[in-house]
C-alpha cells in the first residue's frame, strides 16, 4: 500500500502506541493527514488480516457536525476481534463499551445496490457490544485521527439470539445490575440505507460479514463485572468482564 510520508508517520505513531500499550497525542492535523489518508492508514494497520466485518461510527447528524463530516465513518473488524465471554479488558486501551445492533449478511452486496435489496441480503440481526480501544489521550482528535485508529474498534460481542426485523424499542446496557446507558433503536437509522452507504464506500460487502451499526447511546467506561445488554423483544446479551 502506497502511503505518503505524513501518512506513514501517523501509521508509525499509532503502531508504536499500540505496541507499548500506551496512549499518545493525536497527530493527524499536525501532519496534514485528511480523512482519505486516514482510511489508508487504517487499512495499513490491518494489512494481512482477514476482514470479517465493519463498524459504523458517527451515525447521528449532531456527531457528524461536531467532527466536520456529513456522513458516518467506518472501521474494520478483523479475524480475532469477535470476542467471547469472559472479555479481558487489559487487551484494550482506555476501554469503553457501546451497546449496538449488528447484522450478519446472508448474501454478498455489490458496491451499488438498493436499500430493499440490501435488506433482503440480511441473514440475521443480533444484539452486539462494541469494545472501544482508544489510543488517543486527552486532547482533541480530529476525524482523521479517529478513522486512522480504526474508529477505536477493539473487539465485539455478538448475541446468540436472532432478532426479528425491523427491531424496535431501546437498547439498555447494565453493569452489575445498574443501568449504564440506553438509547432508542430508531436512532440507528434505516438498516438498508446504512448497508447501501457502507457497501458503496468500501467497494462491496461479503456474505458472512458482521456489520456493527453504531450506538444510539453514550459510550461508557468498561470495568470488571457482569454486563447485560437488553434489547428488542426481550433479547439479552450477558458477558463477564475481567481485568
Amino acid at each position: 500500500m502506497n502511503l505518503s510520508d505524513d501518512e506513514n508517520a501517523l501509521l508509525a505513531h499509532i503502531r508504536e502506541a499500540r505496541e507499548k500499550g500506551e496512549t499518545t497525542s493525536p497527530r493527524a492535523e499536525e501532519l496534514g493527514v485528511d480523512i482519505e489518508g486516514a482510511y489508508r492508514v487504517q487499512a495499513a494497520l490491518g494489512e494481512g488480516r482477514e476482514v470479517v466485518g465493519y463498524k459504523l461510527g458517527l451515525i447521528k447528524p449532531e456527531g457528524q457536525a461536531q467532527m466536520g463530516v456529513d456522513s458516518p465513518i467506518y472501521g474494520r473488524a478483523y479475524e480475532g476481534m469477535i470476542l467471547e465471554s469472559p472479555v479481558r479488558l487489559s487487551s484494550f486501551l482506555q476501554p469503553q463499551l457501546e451497546p449496538e445492533l449488528a447484522v450478519v449478511l446472508g448474501e454478498s452486496l455489490p458496491p451499488e445496490i438498493s436499500p430493499g435489496a440490501a435488506h433482503a441480503a440480511i441473514g440475521g440481526i443480533y444484539l452486539a457490544i462494541d469494545f472501544l480501544s482508544n489510543v488517543w489521550e486527552d486532547g482533541t482528535p480530529v476525524v482523521a485521527d479517529v478513522v486512522a485508529n480504526n474508529v477505536a474498534g477493539g473487539g465485539f460481542l455478538l448475541g446468540e439470539r436472532l432478532l426479528s426485523e425491523p427491531p424496535e424499542g431501546n437498547l439498555r446496557l447494565y453493569h452489575n445490575g445498574h443501568l449504564l446507558t440506553e438509547g432508542p433503536v430508531g436512532d440507528i437509522g434505516n438498516v438498508g440505507e446504512r448497508l447501501v452507504w457502507l457497501s458503496e464506500t468500501v467497494g462491496g460487502l461479503e456474505a458472512g460479514q458482521a456489520i456493527f451499526l453504531g450506538t444510539p447511546a453514550a459510550p461508557q467506561e468498561a470495568t470488571p463485572g457482569t454486563i447485560e445488554l437488553h434489547g428488542p423483544r426481550g433479547s439479552v446479551l450477558v458477558a463477564s468482564l475481567q481485568d
